[in-house]
Order: C-alpha cells, then sequence, then structure tokens
C-alpha cells in the first residue's frame, strides 16, 4: 500500500474509536447517576488521573480498581453497577470493519495497540462472541499488545519504541491509526508514518488504498 507517498509495510490499529465505536461522554453521565458528578475531571480522552493510568498499565488489579471507584460513587452503589458504568464507554463493532482488517492483512502485517483495561476486554470479548461469533479479535492481528499486559500506554513513547522491536518493524514503513492526537503526535516523534483518524472510518480511510 502507498499512503501519503509512502510504501507501508506494516499497519498499527487502535483499537477503541478505530475499530469499536466508544463514547467518553457516557460513562461520565454513567457516574453522575451513580452520584460522581467530578468523573470528568478524572477521565477523558485527553487526560486521566493516577487510578487509571495505574489500571490500564497493570498496577492496579480489576478488583482494587472498582473498590477505589466506590469512594466516587454514592454509598450502597454495587460493584456491578460500577463495572457496567465503566463499561458503558464501548459501543458497538460495525462488520465492515472486520472485513477491512482481513483486506488490510493480506499484503500487510498488521498489529493491534491500545490502551485499556481487562474489564474493558472482558466486556468486549462478549460483545463479539455475541454479535460475530468471535471469541476475540486475535485471528485478525499478528499480535495484539494491550497496555494492561504491557505495562506501558500511549502516548508513552516507550510503548511505541517496544512495538517496533517486538515486531521488528521500520517505523518509515509503519502506518499508525490513532483518534487520539496526543497517541499520534508521540508516534510522529518517533518516525512513524501517522494519520489521525477523525470525521472518517477506517474502511473509508483505507478501502481504496489496500
Amino acid at each position: 500500500m502507498i499512503f501519503e507517498g509512502q510504501h507501508i509495510d506494516a499497519i498499527i490499529f487502535d483499537l477503541g474509536g478505530v475499530i469499536l465505536n466508544i463514547d467518553y461522554n457516557l460513562p461520565i453521565k454513567a457516574f453522575q447517576k451513580l452520584g460522581n458528578d467530578d468523573f470528568i475531571n478524572h477521565f477523558t480522552q485527553l487526560k486521566q488521573t493516577r487510578l487509571f493510568d495505574d489500571y490500564e498499565t497493570g498496577k492496579e488489579s480489576s478488583e482494587d480498581f472498582v473498590l477505589e471507584l466506590q469512594n466516587y460513587v454514592k454509598p450502597g452503589t454495587s460493584n456491578q453497577q460500577i463495572i457496567d458504568a465503566w463499561n458503558s464507554i464501548l459501543l458497538d463493532l460495525p462488520e465492515e470493519r472486520l472485513f477491512i482488517l482481513e483486506k488490510a492483512a493480506e499484503n500487510h502485517r498488521i498489529f493491534l495497540l491500545s490502551n485499556t483495561n481487562d474489564i474493558h476486554i472482558q466486556e468486549f470479548n462478549s460483545y463479539l462472541l455475541e454479535e460475530h461469533n468471535l471469541p476475540s479479535l486475535e485471528p485478525f492481528f499478528e499480535q495484539l499488545y494491550l497496555s494492561f499486559e504491557i505495562g506501558l500506554r500511549k502516548p508513552d513513547p516507550r510503548i511505541f519504541e517496544y512495538v517496533l522491536q517486538d515486531a521488528g518493524l521500520e517505523p518509515s514503513s509503519t502506518l499508525f491509526i490513532d483518534d487520539s492526537i496526543q497517541h499520534i503526535q508521540a508516534a510522529r516523534e518517533l518516525g512513524i508514518l501517522t494519520h489521525h483518524l477523525v470525521g472518517q472510518t477506517i474502511v473509508e480511510l483505507l478501502d481504496d488504498k489496500l
């Protein structure tokens, strides 16, 4: 594939906002219903506080994460209500995006790089099984790089360096697609080709280029 005049051997896809539709406003609203009007100051697309960083880099277990979130909500809130509010960010994955991943893999090495956590991945995999009869996205990618398993998260440049080294990728022939500008900027500084996905889908971006 030729992208902006460059030959592409590998494509690194973000998950939320690129492959999976998400909505950062929904957990803010869900936690408001649970008695927390301050959630937006702790978790947004651009930044988040230590608790969420620690959870998405595997420093905090799911049990401890939910227990700590109990401090953010009104007394009597169940752990399941907290989990449901946290998972409300996850929406749907249109089937044509799975087709474009299959098409991309025909002539490219493709990878997934996601800031995520165990609760979201469990919920997402349950959705995949129910809606697409897939246990996970593993069959579509050469490797899944998940922040809570690696111990690093975007935009830390070390996570991009880890992926490049682990997969044996050349930055100049690797395309990284993400919906968060701070992640795009970090990857670009390492010489990785990037596309900030805004106002279009990966199908619209890639279909006529693969």
